[in-house]
């Protein structure tokens, strides 16, 4: 008699099928994972290059620094690597951050922020509101387990945000622009993304149309009713992956017919603070980087007491800190940036009569006049 000797389905027992359905599932669930990832890094440098024609910053291959600037200081690897080994906790806190979750207003007022943690912020400007760097996501990588985690949680929701009259981005960083962030904004909003030249690319192929996008130069202008966002030079560099300064890196001038704000996103300290003061200032209020500084990349990030200075290079009234509290990018004690903030705005030529501080909690909306009190206390 002639025997079967091939496969058959039924012949598989039910814990044979299972393991092959759980085989199959982490098969597809790593697909879809890498796809992901693959989608957050972004447009890959071939597809980028033709939008950056005709900047004079663009050397042909990528974006440069007007000043010459190094991510890392050469020979510094051992030293970086000593420091990951001994950074233990020194960044993080021992209690939970305090967050206050402050809803913005019907209306728009004069001038007001809403700090998220980080650079995310609502500015407040003559009856706008502006959304910054807006980063929802609990991890700043392209990956949603791997990567710098939230010190604390988001005070508030995406969709609680007021209906928005531009969405700015300064850079293409995971800590400054997020993909999950974005595609929720797509659909909550109607407000147009103004951008560096190249990040255009990325928000297209992510969902957002053409016609919400603007990209822009530094010194280059875009006007919604009464407001314009000026593009201004920042110090910085920028890559979603392996290769680096395919997009331009920016900071922003934010000026309404009563009042004017910077945004300084992500940047090291560089001479042009005092043109783009003259130029576009004074500014009623600057939100300045004071954290994930380090000896071994000076060039690229601020420290509290460049800040001042930029500060008051650009003819600022109050000064907010930003880009501190929210991730551990660095291997400075958490709350140290402000507390070194505070000490460099009390020192002799930079007092609080000139450099008056604003500090918000999370979630908090402030206004200017407002007291600094040290609610990081709480958290050590």
């Amino acid at each position: 008699m002639n025997k079967d000797h091939g496969f058959h389905p039924s012949a598989l027992t039910w814990k044979s099928r299972a393991a092959i359905g759980v085989v199959a599932a982490a098969g597809l669930s790593l697909y879809r994972s890498a796809a992901d990832i693959m989608n957050a890094l972004g447009v890959p440098r071939s597809k980028l290059k033709k939008s950056h024609r005709g900047s004079r910053h663009f050397d042909g291959t990528s974006f440069q620094n007007v000043l010459a600037s190094s991510v890392l200081v050469p020979d510094s690897f051992l030293s970086v690597g000593a420091a990951m080994l001994r950074r233990g906790r020194t960044g993080k806190p021992h209690h939970p951050i305090p967050l206050l979750h402050d809803r913005a207003p019907a209306t728009a007022a004069d001038l007001a922020v809403t700090w998220y943690g980080h650079a995310s912020a609502l500015i407040e400007l003559d009856g706008h509101f502006i959304l910054a760097d807006p980063v929802w996501s609990e991890r700043v990588s392209p990956s949603p387990t791997i990567g710098p985690k939230r010190l604390h949680p988001v005070p508030v929701s995406l969709g609680s945000l007021p209906p928005l009259t531009a969405i700015i981005i300064s850079h293409d960083h995971y800590d400054h622009l997020d993909l999950p962030t974005v595609q929720t904004l797509v659909h909550t909003q109607t407000a147009p993304f103004v951008v560096p030249i190249g990040i255009g690319a990325h928000l297209r192929q992510w969902g957002v149309a053409a016609n919400r996008i603007v990209e822009l130069d530094w010194n280059h202008q875009h006007g919604i009713g009464d407001l314009t966002l000026t593009c201004t030079e920042a110090r910085h560099f920028s890559g979603r992956g392996l290769t680096r300064n395919d997009t331009l890196w920016a900071s922003w001038a934010l000026a309404g017919p009563r009042h004017r704000v910077y945004f300084g996103g992500d940047t090291g300290y560089t001479p042009a603070f005092v043109e783009i003061g003259a130029k576009y200032g004074p500014f009623d209020l600057t939100l300045m980087p004071i954290g994930a500084y380090d000896e071994n990349w000076p060039d690229i990030h601020m420290n509290p007491e460049q800040a001042v200075r930029a500060h008051l290079d650009l003819r600022g009234r109050y000064l907010l800190p930003i880009h501190w509290a929210t991730f551990n990018l660095a291997f400075h004690a958490w709350a140290e940036p402000v507390e070194r903030l505070l000490t460099a705005a009390e020192a002799p030529g930079a007092g609080l009569g000139s450099v008056r501080l604003l500090v918000p909690q999370p979630g908090q909306r402030i206004t200017p006049g407002d007291a600094v009190w040290p609610w990081w206390n709480e958290a050590k």
